[in-house]
């Protein structure tokens, strides 16, 4: 695999447990790899393509992922801070609903909110799009140089996730049986790489719990990544790596 996108090739769509949401909804390969699909097909009606910058909540939930792994597979750059790239004037901007009315897009920027419908006609309904959206793959000519996530400080192309990526699943022996909770947010690349990457990268299962979620209660796994150290029910804990300019 060169680029994110090669993770959503059609012959990975399985029956075997993709992705776990924060509710503890379950969604299988051929879930998560078909929506991805249609997410990018939104994305790509309201603007992003190749050079373009997605901006998506930081916060773990199945809406953001689908954006980022969209995003990425059109060749934009996702940022996982919404209120940035309102400030930068993103190509596209995603948010929860309930911050659809204290999100106010600059010209040129298009607003998407999740989590219910929007109070704005000119926002777009992510969900309602989404599901009524193409599930075919869109054309993509984005290579391994190119960037893939938006960090304050710099961009970090699609090679350099993915080695650092690979370099989780040898370090922690995850394989296709892992599941990797992810109990951060997204805002470090390297929690990116580490809690969602690494695992689709090897056929296993991200878990989205995100920082303080009920440790009774939550999804749980054998991995989990945080940002500090944390009294937390799986038994080996990832932090995320660096990764090199």
């Amino acid at each position: 695999m060169n680029v994110v996108g090669d993770l959503l090739a059609r012959d990975r769509r399985s029956r075997e447990v993709a992705l776990v949401t924060d509710d503890g909804g379950e969604r299988t390969y051929h879930d998560l790899i078909t929506n991805a699909y249609k997410a990018a097909n939104v994305l790509r009606y309201l603007g992003a393509r190749e050079g373009a910058t997605v901006a998506v909540p930081a916060e773990t939930s199945l809406h953001a992922t689908l954006a980022f792994l969209g995003g990425a597979r059109l060749g934009a750059c996702v940022r996982f801070d919404p209120d940035a790239g309102l400030a930068a004037g993103d190509r596209v901007v995603v948010v929860p609903v309930d911050r659809e009315t204290e999100s106010v897009p600059p010209p040129g920027t298009n607003l998407a909110a999740f989590g219910g419908p929007p109070e704005r006609p000119e926002t777009t309904y992510w969900e309602q799009e989404l599901w009524s959206e193409n599930p075919g793959t869109p054309p993509s000519s984005v290579g391994p140089d190119d960037p893939v996530v938006r960090a304050p400080d710099r961009d970090v192309e699609h090679a350099a996730l993915l080695d650092a990526a690979r370099s989780v699943v040898r370090e922690h022996g995850i394989g296709p049986e892992s599941r990797v909770v992810v109990r951060t947010t997204l805002s470090d690349p390297g929690a990116v790489a580490a809690g969602v990457v690494a695992p689709l990268l090897v056929g296993g299962t991200v878990v989205l719990v995100g920082p303080g979620a009920d440790e009774a209660t939550a999804a749980r796994g054998e991995f989990a990544v945080l940002d500090g150290s944390g009294d937390v029910p799986e038994p080996q804990q990832i932090r995320p790596p660096a990764i090199p300019p």
